[in-house]
């Protein structure tokens, strides 16, 4: 499962459990993507939160990889390339992009809708709202929950669980 993940979140964990369930192994790669520029975390760090998102799940381990996700999938022996799907806008743009890897390699990707609880969560609007000290807890595994309050302190206005006393 190839993505960004800068940061891995409540709906890719979702998409890895799904895909669990599927396969007998599942390698969640984080990939460097130039068009995305630069996020919060390098890829050893996303790869070591992956890890450590992904370790109640013993059939699913981490890696990472820059350049074509085609060439990392057939480099550790993949079957087939599986992404989740948000909406229409994931889906077009992913579709062409499995039609290429198809066309480059024969190698197939199956889509995975996400749930609709999971549906408006995106990596970054978790960048966006951590910079601006808001809390993301509920939309990531507690050890990116834990990395981002270490880089980005929430502001007590944004946490849920401060009182605020109206007097």
């Amino acid at each position: 499962m190839p993505g960004s993940y800068d940061p891995i979140h409540l709906g890719h964990m979702e998409m890895v459990g799904a895909a669990a369930r599927v396969f007998s192994h599942v390698i969640v790669a984080a990939v460097g993507n130039p068009d995305k520029g630069s996020g919060v975390f390098d890829l050893a760090e996303r790869e070591a939160l992956i890890a450590e998102s992904v370790a109640h799940l013993p059939n699913v381990s981490a890696g990472r990889w820059t350049g074509l996700v085609v060439d990392y999938a057939r480099e550790i022996g993949a079957d087939a390339i599986v992404k989740g799907l948000r909406g229409v806008a994931d889906f077009e743009y992913e579709v062409q992009m499995a039609q290429m890897n198809q066309f480059m390699t024969g190698m197939p990707t199956l889509f995975l809708p996400t749930a609709p609880q999971y549906a408006h969560v995106a990596s970054r609007w978790i960048r966006e709202i951590s910079r601006l000290g808001g809390n993301v807890s509920g939309m990531v595994p507690p050890p990116v929950g834990r990395r981002l309050a270490e880089l980005f302190p929430v502001k007590p206005s944004t946490d849920p669980t401060s009182s605020v006393d109206p007097a």
